[in-house]
């Protein structure tokens, strides 16, 4: 795993629910026996505060299922970095300051890879948010204590707008309600996910499709898990090289447009593909134009940075 990069860390706006990152085999992981000790989530406290846990892979789904009732903060760190115990220690400040509100999820990726694989994660400290069951990526590299805290009080506000509104100070707060089932098809993907076989999940999304166009949760699940496909096994740091020294190479431009969009930087991956579509023609421009559209999907078609790329989309192709 990579130490920090420089890139600037993305804006405190627009945060949507849907994001780039499989927790499927993890939260199958629910019905294993988690870990005996105290705290809201089933985990070990990490800190006084009954409010920062460590986890594992047997207690994770415990936190993801947490997620109905309080936003849960995802803390990828390693203790080999000093970044991420900077930034572990404004994490820890805030939620405590929270107050019950807030569930700080701590894993060390050194211990736990499997959960660091999940969240995609290529660099330390990386910091996601889970939101009833939902990934939120929110950065991967270490930012000042008042953007930390301009994305937490954004999380909260989107939390608050999808009904996550309650507290680990209220009584069966650690019992979340149970899911209604998922239809066969969509079940179906969702079995697939969990066994690694992303064409047999998107293979259930088309057939879905095909019975229903109109599913809206199969045509993101379908772009989400074929984006989850083409990450599957990558080099990050290869693919940036080889799109950065072939500017005009469709397939490298795509490939980093993922690793974008999979880390959280939409705007960059946005950008980078409409740029690339003001440059090529023919087949190029219409691959990277679907492309794009499936992005849309993977980030949620009603979020407004969708609306501003659509618009440029436009002028790229008109």
């Amino acid at each position: 795993m990579s130490t920090p990069n420089h890139r600037p860390a993305p804006a405190a706006s627009s945060m949507n629910l849907r994001g780039a990152v499989d927790l499927s085999a993890l939260k199958a992981k629910a019905t294993a026996p988690p870990a005996a000790a105290p705290g809201p989530a089933g985990a070990a406290p990490a800190a006084s505060s009954p409010y920062i846990v460590e986890v594992s892979e047997q207690s994770f789904p415990q936190v993801v299922q947490l997620s109905a009732q309080v936003p849960v903060i995802i803390d990828l760190y390693s203790p080999r970095s000093p970044e991420s115990a900077e930034v572990s220690a404004v994490l820890q400040n805030v939620v405590t300051e929270a107050d019950g509100k807030l569930l700080l999820a701590r894993v060390d990726v050194d211990a736990h890879p499997q959960i660091a694989q999940a969240f995609q994660a290529v660099a330390v400290p990386t910091v996601a948010a889970v939101l009833k069951g939902q990934p939120v990526p929110l950065f991967d590299r270490a930012v000042p204590e008042e953007q930390i805290r301009a994305l937490v009080a954004e999380l909260l506000q989107v939390a608050a707008a999808n009904g996550v509104t309650g507290s680990l100070n209220e009584a069966g707060a650690s019992e979340p309600a149970e899911e209604a089932p998922l239809s066969p098809l969509h079940q179906e993907a969702y079995d697939a996910i969990v066994e690694g076989d992303y064409d047999g999940a998107a293979a259930a999304y088309r057939r879905a499709l095909a019975e229903m166009p109109a599913d809206a949760e199969a045509k993101a699940g379908l772009a989400q898990v074929e984006l989850m496909a083409r990450l599957k096994g990558v080099d990050a740091e290869k693919l940036r090289t080889a799109a950065a020294e072939n500017p005009n190479d469709v397939d490298a431009q795509l490939a980093v447009a993922d690793l974008d969009i999979s880390g959280g930087h939409v705007e960059d991956a946005f950008n980078r593909v409409v740029r690339l579509i003001a440059r090529v023609f023919g087949d190029d421009r219409e691959k990277a134009r679907l492309r794009l559209l499936d992005l849309f999907e993977v980030v949620g078609v009603a979020d407004p940075r969708v609306n501003k790329a659509r618009s440029a989309l436009a002028r790229a192709l008109f």
